[in-house]
């Protein structure tokens, strides 16, 4: 579109959709991260499972921040 010359605000558009499509994209793998690992994990118990606790919580934390 930027190649095209397109009017800023349908990139702009673009660019926004795009990101909620990826957004929404990263919430999937997260909510499946979540219900397969951390809770195998969890259950299993052990360090194992305090570090996915961590390491889903970092991850959500770059998703609210982007």
């Amino acid at each position: 579109m930027v190649e095209e010359d397109a009017y800023c605000i349908d990139i702009l558009t673009q660019v926004s959709a795009a990101t909620r499509a990826l957004q929404a994209v990263a919430l999937g793998l997260l909510e499946d991260h979540i219900g397969h690992c951390v809770a195998e994990a969890v259950s299993n118990g052990g360090p194992q499972a305090e570090e996915k606790v961590k390491e889903a919580s970092a991850a959500i934390a770059r998703l609210v921040r982007s």
